[in-house]
């Protein structure tokens, strides 16, 4: 699928990004691909050509873009050595609630600006930290986002968290699958219910589903990658954009 680099003003400086077109040119709806805690890298920018694929311009963001820059992680490796997992932890602790809800509006803006999108609406999707944000977004522009989907997402329904996705339920205007991970710490049953019970008492249309695999099964350089959980993924989504965001 064709790439483009490209570049989003933001409030607080300028966000590299690339930009994934399906092979055929013209104007699609579009998607903001958000990625996992450890950022942007080829693993995403393969998954952001599949999902042009299927007919959507995606827009990958460069989320750490206020650091100014930082070297890549060693997925493998990346939360067990302290230093590096220190590293990581830091740039997530960079992504405020604030600052992701002044980076989607400056996304969307930039979207409906150019001549691959069609239509105003768009989807968001993501994994494990991506996943959080792509609900958050979806709480915070209603009027943009029609589908929303989190795959191995953490902390969506966090009560010591004020940011927390499920706060934003009866915002939400979007369709919305979760799938989470099996035995996920990230997002227990506790939080799996509260979630449930949110989107439930909002009137969300919504799917919230376990995979049978671990937390980051859906991205191809994680080591608990699951090949059919997932096709699964990439079933769900498929589905989800089909019937909410037709290509």
């Amino acid at each position: 699928m064709p790439r483009a680099d490209v570049t989003v003003p933001t409030e607080d400086g300028v966000c590299a990004a690339t930009l994934h077109t399906p092979s055929d040119p013209g104007s699609r709806p579009a998607v903001i691909l958000y990625p996992d805690a450890a950022g942007v890298r080829e693993t995403f920018a393969a998954m952001a050509d599949r999902l042009a694929g299927l007919g959507y311009t995606v827009l990958l963001p460069d989320v750490y873009y206020r650091t100014g820059g930082y070297a890549p992680f060693d997925i493998p490796t990346a939360f067990d050595d302290a230093a590096e997992r220190e590293r990581l932890m830091s740039l997530m602790a960079s992504l405020t609630g604030e600052a992701i809800v002044r980076d989607a509006q400056a996304f969307l803006t930039f979207l409906a600006d150019r001549p691959e999108v069609s239509g105003s609406r768009v989807g968001t999707t993501g994994y494990c930290m991506g996943g959080r944000i792509s609900l958050i977004v979806a709480g915070h522009h209603p009027e943009r986002v029609a589908a929303a989907a989190s795959f191995h997402g953490g902390q969506l329904a966090a009560t010591d968290d004020p940011d927390s996705p499920h706060l934003l339920a009866d915002r939400i205007s979007a369709s919305v699958h979760v799938a989470a991970a099996e035995n996920d710490e990230h997002f227990p049953i506790e939080q799996h219910e509260r979630l449930e019970h949110a989107f439930t008492t909002a009137g969300v249309q919504h799917t919230i589903e376990t995979y049978p695999a671990a937390h980051g099964f859906a991205v191809p350089d994680n080591p608990t990658y699951d090949e059919a959980a997932a096709e699964r993924h990439w079933a769900a989504l498929t589905a989800l954009y089909a019937e909410n965001l037709p290509a």
